[in-house]
């Protein structure tokens, strides 16, 4: 009872937290807005890398896409993609309030949508791939995907593609955004919580542990591991599809698929959080949120060694991320009863 109770109110803090966020630090919003993204791309290479044991380098993939798919979907109600693409863009083509809400409603949808087929025709070629083999061969995908786009004028090549401004003031903007990436982070995070609860969990876990001896006891493996990549597809596209709202003005390489940037970032955040865990990935994302924060501000020109110290740091001694740190130390809060002596054994 008392864990139900207090599981009760963190949630319940959790969400006041949310909305009164925006509102408390107005100046914050924009940073706010991305910390929900973080959490929204470290659960989802979670659902394939920590619960099934197949670490992707190129879930970036389906971000740049889901921006991209997005784009061209409002556009296209409107206008002629091409003659778009190849004008100003959003400084000279106007949208109506209807047709930017519309626009962003559907291109947001679709984008997810469009990830999650991807998602299922790329891993019928990937996941014959095991370990190493299968993170290069999907980071392959995505530097591939980046570079095809930056050559294909049709959606603005190299130019990149602008998007109508937000029509408000900056501020209604700011939270109008920030309430869309938190609306996806807690849908994303409570179906998550579902997921790991149902047997389709346990089968994406006992992949992990053991493929061929999932594969033996009568496990669709294949099938499984294309569904998974899917649903974490799914809501990798939407965010990437806000995002392309929120930045108005994007390009293939530095803001769609940065590969190097948010590529690297949902892996670290999972690795500081813990693998495999379903706060890990959110805790994880709030703490590497803030020390990229503080160094990309303070300590510029070394922000990168700073990274890679923390990486460092990460794997030689939390190799089980903040949440198996925990667990190790303070199992009685995750509900776990332990004998006296282990307990001060484990100390």
């Amino acid at each position: 009872m008392n864990m139900a109770r207090n599981k009760t109110i963190l949630y319940a803090l959790i969400l006041a937290f949310t909305f009164i966020s925006p509102f408390a630090f107005p100046d914050f919003g924009t940073q706010l807005a991305t910390l929900w993204l973080m959490i929204i791309v470290a659960l989802t290479w979670d659902m394939t890398g920590g619960q099934m044991g197949y670490n992707s380098l190129g879930n970036i993939f389906f971000y740049g896409t889901g921006m991209y798919v997005a784009a061209l979907i409002s556009i296209g109600m409107v206008y002629d993609v091409g003659d778009y693409t190849n004008a100003a863009g959003g400084g000279i083509y106007k949208f109506t309030d209807l047709q930017y809400f519309g626009g962003l409603a559907l291109g947001v949808l679709g984008a997810g949508l469009f990830c999650s087929i991807t998602a299922v025709v790329i891993g019928y070629l990937t996941f014959g791939l095991r370990g190493p083999y299968f993170a290069i061969g999907t980071l392959g995908v995505a530097i591939a995907a980046g570079e095809l786009v930056s050559n294909w004028d049709w959606v603005g090549g190299g130019q990149g593609i602008a998007l109508p401004v937000y029509p408000g003031d900056l501020d209604t903007g700011k939270i109008f955004f920030y309430f869309l990436f938190a609306a996806v982070g807690v849908g994303t995070f409570l179906f998550a919580k579902w997921l790991y609860g149902t047997r389709f969990g346990a089968a994406i876990n006992a992949i992990r542990d053991d493929e061929e001896k999932a594969d033996a006891m009568g496990i669709h493996t294949l099938r499984y591991k294309l569904y998974t990549w899917a649903m974490a597809a799914f809501f990798v596209g939407m965010a990437g599809g806000i995002s392309a709202f929120q930045l108005i003005h994007f390009e293939p390489l530095e803001s769609a698929y940065q590969t190097i940037n948010l590529g690297i970032f949902m892996v670290v955040c999972v690795l500081l959080g813990g693998k495999g865990t379903l706060w890990g990935p959110v805790i994880g994302a709030i703490l590497f949120h803030l020390f990229k924060e503080v160094t990309w501000n303070y300590l510029l020109g070394w922000q990168w060694v700073a990274l890679g110290a923390l990486i460092v740091v990460t794997v030689v001694y939390f190799q089980d991320g903040v949440m198996g740190w925990l667990v190790h130390k303070r199992p009685e809060w995750f509900g776990i009863k332990v004998e006296k002596k282990v307990a001060e054994q484990a100390k």
